[in-house]
């Protein structure tokens, strides 16, 4: 008798930075047609993203639940919710409590914040111990111009190099970094929590493209997980700035969330033998 197909854990997730240009609002839109699990916030300059109630309010009205926070630690947030990064962190960490997230993704500190990076593996081991919200650090990629390399995170682009409870791993960042992506899932191990699913060429340029459009293992690593029980989410955070109209960004996050949809269920079916 054939056994019932598995159905993988994670929640498959849209980052509100997926439909950039365009508002967190109509994120929260697209995520409710398309039918995905729910959200991702990336609180940066948009107001809506940084405002509680208005982000409970688009919750409410698409029935889109918020998974996770991404704290605001771009270049072009360093304003937002405070210029202190350990406020921003407990803004996220009180945003993703109140609004119900099980995450707050940030992450490693830019290399002139010296004094943040200086207390950062503790800092947070000491806020995650003051809440159920995840806190899974990010892994970067160093920074290139021509033949030149610049480290802009300390302590380290490798998140693995440093002991945190859960990690956040980005298959764009991978791409960029030139470095092994599956081979960074198994330093992470049993801490890997968070995942933000996109693809990339290994250009200097962080190029966060639809999965299966670049080199990096994203079906191997879905599988991987579907496999393995990840209860965490997988969040489809790709660039679509280059979409000449909403119908094809909206095709493009389409395709995203078939593929990993394919290849989580494609583990589950491989497994019932």
């Amino acid at each position: 008798m054939a056994q019932p197909q598995r159905i993988p854990d994670a929640k498959v997730a849209l980052s509100t930075a997926s439909v950039y240009p365009e508002s967190t609002a109509t994120a929260f839109e697209i995520a409710a047609r398309l039918g995905y699990d729910g959200v991702e916030v990336m609180v940066w300059t948009d107001p809506v993203s940084q405002d509680i109630e208005a982000l409970r309010r688009l919750s409410d009205y698409h029935q889109v639940p918020i998974l996770a926070v991404h704290a605001p630690c771009l270049l072009i947030t360093q304003r937002v919710w405070s210029t202190d990064p350990w406020v921003k962190l407990q803004r996220a960490r009180a945003a993703a409590e109140k609004l119900g997230a099980s995450t707050v993704v940030v992450h490693p500190p830019f290399r002139w914040q010296r004094q943040y990076a200086r207390d950062f593996v503790a800092g947070v081991w000491r806020m995650a111990d003051e809440t159920d919200v995840r806190f899974a650090v990010e892994n970067m990629y160093p920074w290139r111009y021509r033949d030149r390399e610049m480290l802009a995170y300390a302590p380290d682009w490798d998140v693995t190099k440093d002991d945190y409870r859960h990690f956040t791993i980005d298959l764009s960042h991978t791409a960029t970094a030139r470095t092994d992506a599956l081979g960074m899932v198994d330093r992470m191990g049993e801490r890997l929590g968070h995942v933000h699913l996109a693809d990339g060429r290994g250009s200097a340029k962080d190029e966060h493209l639809v999965p299966g459009r670049g080199t990096q293992p994203c079906a191997e690593l879905l599988e991987r997980l579907a496999l393995t029980g990840f209860d965490g989410h997988v969040v489809i955070e790709v660039n679509t700035r280059r979409a000449m109209s909403s119908a094809e960004r909206e095709a493009d996050l389409a395709e995203a969330l078939a593929f990993t949809r394919r290849h989580l269920a494609s583990a589950a079916s491989t497994s019932r033998g």
